[in-house]
């Protein structure tokens, strides 16, 4: 049985056959080869599928594939200096587990209002990925930081303005409050 991996992990299976799970971040193509970039949360890695080692349905399936569509590759792990992320994967087969249509964010220079709008695809890039690794490690050193201390995280609830009132009666009316009990 192949072992599902991560990307992050491939340099415990040079050599051997694996099966990774993921997102198309990007493809390109060339007669009887096809280069797919496949993105998983813990990296990115190239899988190339040739047309000469594939079936024409696999080879086909390669080629439906858009940006963003999951789907899951199983091939040889090989080491590749020149593939993103230093390894990549000869594919044996590939299988769609669903097609995404009309991804809005292409490589081309987007409005910021538009980015947000679509924040929950925009975090997908790299840029952003590597913008929250970066927030998670600075967050964990503090939390670290405090927990050797013998903190204790607490997390009031947010004081939002609500229906009714405004921001300013409500905190007007929280302050007083407060003060009343102390």
């Amino acid at each position: 049985m192949r072992p599902k991996v991560y990307i992050s992990d491939l340099e415990l299976h040079i050599g051997k056959e694996v099966t990774l799970y993921g997102w198309l971040y990007n493809k390109r193509s060339s007669g009887k080869i096809k280069f797919l970039i496949l993105r998983d949360g813990s990296g990115y890695v190239q899988c190339v599928v040739f047309k000469g080692n594939v079936s024409d349905k696999i080879f086909e399936d390669a080629d439906k594939l858009t940006q963003e569509s999951s789907f899951s590759v199983t091939g040889i792990v090989k080491v590749e200096p020149r593939s993103v992320g230093g390894y990549e994967i000869d594919a044996t087969d590939v299988k769609i587990i669903a097609l995404a249509n009309d991804y809005p964010i292409t490589p081309k220079e987007h409005g910021i209002e538009f980015l947000i709008d679509n924040r929950h695809l925009w975090v997908r890039s790299k840029r952003q990925v590597a913008i929250l690794k970066i927030r998670a490690r600075v967050v964990k050193a503090i939390r670290d930081f405090f927990d050797s201390r013998g903190f204790i995280l607490f997390d009031p609830p947010i004081i939002t303005p609500n229906a009714c009132e405004g921001t300013s009666t409500l905190l007007k009316w929280n302050i007083l409050n407060l003060e009343k009990h102390i």
